[in-house]
């Protein structure tokens, strides 16, 4: 996904003692459907490696519309794409051209630089679509963040799961229960799709340094406070934290070991160096990055 232009998030003081801040992403509207984006946030630029966190949808597209965003550079971290709902066609400079449907995750390391679209399908626009999801990047160790590109898509069914009476899991990366996600990371990380059936409860153990929760759906509880959906709560490390459905609930868990050292941000580049995002940002004004084979005549210009 591009970097779109949206509100700042805001955050907001009622937090349990285990809470340590609440997100509150502000939306905007790209065409079709709502982006909500939790990070990167003013005072909270990451948790674990993950340093872009937008709720896409839930949107629906008429017959003959779908999303479009162009091709589009990165560098220095990796996008993941992760839908509930719907479906995605991703192209990239490495000539893979694949569908992400529901439950699949496209992980897309674009060390020193890649160029990627995401498009609805031909196919999928001859009929009304939906999509709901999430779209998140991880920044890249210091170690691979100027690395060669890579691309790794899983489907669902090779995702390792978990159902234990009214609570079902989905592990998207890291390691959870004894299970372990085969999708590689180059970063310790964790990420976690979970379905609690309303009254129902989940202890999470603090086995990450740094962890946030997402209700996609659904109200939860944390001790004696009610947290709505849509918004991410920074969990303060170290301690195990009780979750209790108050309705029928999709949640998030995301997170991993604290990054090793600040990345910065510009535009759909993420780096430790400054410089590096200036010599980025200059490559693509000069149309240096390679193109996408199947999808080379439009581009996202680069805002000035």
């Amino acid at each position: 996904m591009s970097w779109l232009p949206g509100a700042e998030p805001s955050a907001s003081t009622q937090c349990p003692p285990s809470v340590e801040m609440v997100i509150l992403p502000r939306a905007s509207d790209i065409g079709g459907f709502e982006v909500r984006r939790a990070l990167p946030f003013r005072s909270r630029r990451m948790v674990g490696p993950f340093i872009f966190w937008d709720q896409m949808g839930p949107g629906e597209f008429l017959s003959g519309h779908g999303l479009d965003v162009r091709p589009h550079p990165h560098i220095g971290l990796a996008t993941v794409t992760y839908l509930v709902d719907g479906s995605i066609d991703h192209r990239d400079s490495l000539g893979n051209n694949v569908r992400i449907r529901a439950g699949d995750v496209n992980l897309m390391a674009a060390g020193s630089g890649i160029v990627h679209s995401e498009r609805t399908g031909r196919d999928v626009r001859l009929h009304p679509s939906h999509i709901f999801g999430v779209q998140s990047w991880v920044a890249q160790p210091k170690a691979h963040e100027n690395g060669p590109p890579a691309f790794i898509h899983t489907d669902s069914d090779d995702l390792p799961t978990f159902d234990d009476d009214g609570v079902q899991g989905r592990l998207i990366l890291g390691e959870f229960r004894g299970l372990r996600s085969p999708v590689p990371t180059q970063w310790p990380t964790l990420y976690l799709d979970m379905k609690l059936a309303a009254g129902k409860r989940i202890a999470l153990p603090p086995t990450t340094e740094e962890r946030a929760l997402y209700a996609l759906s659904g109200s939860i509880e944390i001790g004696t406070t009610r947290f709505e959906p849509q918004q991410m709560l920074v969990l303060r490390p170290g301690e195990t934290i009780t979750i209790a459905a108050i309705d029928d609930v999709r949640l998030m868990v995301l997170g991993g070991m604290a990054m090793d050292g600040p990345r910065y941000i510009s535009w759909n580049f993420v780096s430790s160096s400054k410089e590096r995002l200036e010599q980025a940002r200059k490559d693509w004004r000069e149309r240096r990055f390679p193109l996408v084979p199947g999808d080379e005549t439009e581009f996202v210009p680069l805002p000035e």
